[in-house]
Parts: C-alpha cells; structure tokens; sequence
C-alpha cells in the first residue's frame, strides 16, 4: 500500500525565507508542540508542522524505507555454496511456502514378519548362502555391522564398520524408516516401498535343488501385495523393493533343479514392479545401486574429512588387482588381468583366495585402494563387484573392461561421462586378446590422472550409505539418489496415464542390448 504524505507549509517567512504555504485552521498556537522555538522570534508561526526542507527530508525517508523493505534480499546468496550473505524477513511479494515433501511421499507397506525381520531372528540359518561362517554379527547397528577399530591409521576412526556386501536390503530399510518424507496415507504417497527381503531369504535355498522350497516366499509374497488396496491404483508399477544380491539371482527361467536362483522376477505380478538391487539384469524393471561400503557417515563434514584424507594419500603403486583367481573360468579377463598384475612391477596383486590374503579384513583392502592410482575391475563371477565402490571409497580410479560391470549398471550415481572418472579397456575375448594394461595406463597424462582422481573423490558422497541411525544428514547420499530415481520412475509412468498412453509401455521389456559392447561403443 502506497504511503501518502501531507505537508503543512507556514504562511509566512521563517528566518527570512518565504515559502508558500497552506496553514491549518487558526487555533492558539502551542509552544511546546512548535516545530521551531527560537528564543529572539517575536511571532509564532500559526500551527504548521513542517517547513519545506524538513517535509522534503521526511518524504525522502520514507520513499527510501519503502523501497529498503520491499528489497529482495534472497538474491545476496552465494552460488558457490548456498552460504546466506544477507537475509530479511520482509518481503511483499514472497511466494507462498511449498510443501517439500510435495511428489516425495513414500508409503511403507506393513507386510507379515517372516519376509523381513523373522530372517535376522534366523540368522544362523543365512550361513551358507552368503559363504560366511556366522551372518549374525552383521546385523549389528541397523546392519552395518560392528565398528572398525583402526589402529594401522588407515581410517583414523571415521564412521568405519565390517559391513557385509549382501545387507543393503535390511541397510536400506532402516534408513528409509527416517526418510523425511513418510506417509501413513497411500493416496498422498508417490511411491510405495516394500521391506521383502528378497536376497536373504533366496539366500537359504540358493543351493536347494528343491524349486519349491526357493520359490515358495517369492509366490507368497506377490500373492500378498497383488491383494492389497495400494496395489489397484497403478497395479504395482509404483511400488519397489531391496535386494542385497544381484537381480540375475531372481530370473531362473526353467523349472530344473540344476537352474540358479528363484523365479521372483519372471512371476506376472512381479513385472510391475521395480527391484533395486547391487546388480540389474538386462530387463528395464531391474536397477542397480550402490554395493555398501565400510564408510556410513552421519553427517557432511564427515565426507569432506574422508575426500581430504584420500586425496592427500601418497600412491605408490600405478595399478591394483584386489580378488582371488577364478581356475573354474577359462580365458576369462579376471585371468588375463592377474596375469599382466603379476607380470608388472608396477602393480600390486592382492590374493583374495583361501591361501592369500584374508579380503574381509577392511583395513587391509582400503589401505591397497589407498595406496594406488588405478584400481582393476574386471568381472568376476557376475558382471559387478564390491571392489568398484571401495575402490572409489579409496579415492582409486577404477578401469573397466566390460560395460556391464558399471557403464550400463549404476545410471543414477555414476557421472554420465564415464572418462571422467574411469579408464575403459574393452575386452571383448581374453583369449586373443594382447593388450597391455600397464602400456594403457602409463600413457595417461598426470594432468588427465589428477583430473580422474579428483572426480573419483566427488564421487565419495554418491556411493556410501549414510547411517541409518542418525537423522542429521546434510548430504545427497546413495539411498537419496535412489529415492529419486524411483520417483522419477514413478512420474513418468502418471505422465503416459495423463496422456492416455499405455503405462506399461517399456516398463519391464528386456532390453538386450544393456551389457553388449555395442551399448556405449
């Protein structure tokens, strides 16, 4: 609202200045309210409140207060880094404060405890599946396993803890608990999570050639969900699960004994639903994320220690191949790449088989990653492995040889310009292949290396898994990233209803082009 001003100028001259003016109604003047009283004036000025300098000098003000506190002080900010310059909380044209939780609702499905928490009470019984001698240990700390105690000063006691590779369903469930965005009503939400423990529970009958028994909880479970009210609205392509094992352990395509794995995946009601899990299969309703590292920060200055600590390490060797032999696979490229490793004295081989090195040791991974320049990845006994992410944790520049162990896996955390960050040496056939991994990686210029490794170092924060337990996170972490990922998912597919497409369309087609060279070449 516009300020109006009124000025009452004296009639007459004051102090031998003459100014025009309009004079109140005639009234006994009032010494001590005068604007002037000057002890040698004989006259007082008939009641007149301001001369025309000092109603001069008052609009002034008021134009300049009007235009102080209509200012928009929300553009003193940094662009760097958000840090607030300046700031006022008068404003008259704010908009209307938002809901940040407005297309982030996330609704949690309340299912039956033997598809979740009944398999930590029955950990013993997970032995066998995931090669280790007792699972129960890590299920401590909401599944982050026990605290590392570093006295080799390789972590220096950051958030550090023997996290096992196949957790990420019961890690991603506990932090999803204290998303800031949860509902208790379906309809507002824009994605809903269901807590199946689909890896844990595969886990017991992977090697049961009993198809029934590795079946059974898969049926149950989408037999549960396909009646529940949530599911009608878009028939299950808004809903997602964890898995901590890789998707292809859920595709068994016959009924044969011999045959790996579950059919989960392949079951009809399955298909409309999203699987997160540390590796996607070739089809378009499986997404990979992040393996869990031993770095569960709770806070951002904890990351940016880390990002300090591994960039200022010293790296004395060139190239690193942390990971056992695979006798049983002939000319595989894990093979030829321990080969060259052992060949070179550049390299660092790091035997991770049962008369090497013991490999489940943290502090003795992360001090070889940390000692590096570039870190070997090649496939394993699937396409991905573990290694990518401690590697990157360790500020390591991963080399890659085929495009299914990361290029065409973890599109939502890894830059799209993957020689940003990583060396990519295609093999195609180990067998005839006669490349030279050191020649390859001695040819890259220190000003490229330095380049790589301070993206690798960005990275850091995109690949770790806060802990689940704090709820002061101040950083995009994993879990963030796949929170958004699945929203967007989710958005595309109202859109086509909005548009009167099709909302299965291209949702869960196989796409067999995913891990062929072809994809990125």
């Amino acid at each position: 609202m516009p300020f109006h001003f009124l000025c009452f100028f004296p009639s007459h001259p004051i102090n031998g200045v003459g100014s025009p003016c309009r004079s109140s109604p005639t009234k006994a003047p009032l010494p001590h309210r005068s604007l002037y009283s000057h002890s040698h004036m004989e006259e007082k000025p008939s009641r007149t409140t301001c001369s025309t300098d000092l109603c001069f000098a008052i609009f002034t003000s008021f134009a300049l207060i009007w235009i102080f506190l209509c200012f928009d002080y929300s553009t003193f900010r940094s662009s760097d880094n958000g840090v607030l310059i300046a700031s006022s909380v008068f404003s008259t044209n704010k908009l209307p404060l938002q809901n940040p939780c407005s297309g982030r609702y996330l609704f949690i499905h309340n299912i039956p405890s033997r598809f979740n928490l009944d398999l930590i009470r029955d950990c013993q019984s997970l032995t066998r599946g995931t090669d280790k001698s007792d699972m129960c240990p890590y299920f401590q700390n909401s599944g982050l396993g026990h605290e590392i105690e570093d006295s080799r000063g390789v972590f220096f006691n950051y958030s550090l803890f023997k996290t096992n590779q196949f957790l990420l369903e019961v890690i991603f469930h506990n932090r999803i608990k204290q998303y800031e965005c949860l509902t208790n009503d379906s309809a507002m939400a824009s994605g809903i999570y269901v807590p199946f423990y689909a890896g844990l529970d595969i886990s017991r009958h992977l090697w049961n050639p009993n198809i029934s028994a590795r079946d059974s909880s898969a049926r149950d479970f989408v037999g549960l969900i396909s009646e529940k009210p949530e599911w009608k609205r878009m028939f299950g392509r808004d809903h997602f699960f964890v898995s901590g094992r890789i998707s292809w352990d859920f595709r068994r395509k016959t009924d044969e004994g011999s045959d790996w794995g579950s059919t989960l995946r392949f079951l009809p009601e399955s298909h409309n639903m999203t699987m997160l899990s540390i590796e996607a299969s070739s089809w378009k309703n499986d997404f990979a994320i992040p393996y869990p590292t031993y770095f569960h920060p709770s806070k951002r200055s904890e990351v940016v220690e880390w990002q300090n600590l591994v960039r200022a390490r010293r790296r004395p060797h060139l190239f690193t191949f942390v990971g056992a032999p695979r006798p049983d696979l002939i000319h595989s490229i894990r093979g030829m790449v321990i080969e060259q490793c052992r060949g070179s004295s550049l390299c660092k081989f790091m035997d991770c088989s049962s008369n090497g090195v013991n490999c489940d040791d943290p502090i003795t991974t992360m001090k070889a990653f940390q000692s590096s320049t570039f870190c070997l990845q090649p496939p394993g006994d699937s396409y991905t492995r573990r290694s990518i992410f401690d590697s990157i944790l360790g500020g390591c520049i991963p080399v890659f040889f085929n495009p299914g162990t990361a290029y065409s896996q973890y599109l939502w955390h890894f830059p799209e310009n993957r020689t940003s960050y990583s060396v990519y040496i295609p093999v195609r056939d180990a067998s005839n292949w006669s490349g030279s991994i050191e020649g390859s990686l001695k040819g890259i210029s220190k000003e490229r290396e330095s380049a790589m490794r301070e993206e690798v170092i960005r990275m850091i924060p995109r690949i770790v898994y806060a802990d689940p337990r704090s709820s002061s996170w101040d950083f995009e972490d994993a879990f963030d990233l796949a929170i958004k990922g699945i929203l967007e998912r989710v958005e595309d597919v109202r859109r086509k209803i909005r548009e009167g497409r099709d909302p299965g369309e291209g949702f869960d087609d196989p796409d067999d082009f995913k891990y062929t060279f072809s994809s990125i070449d």
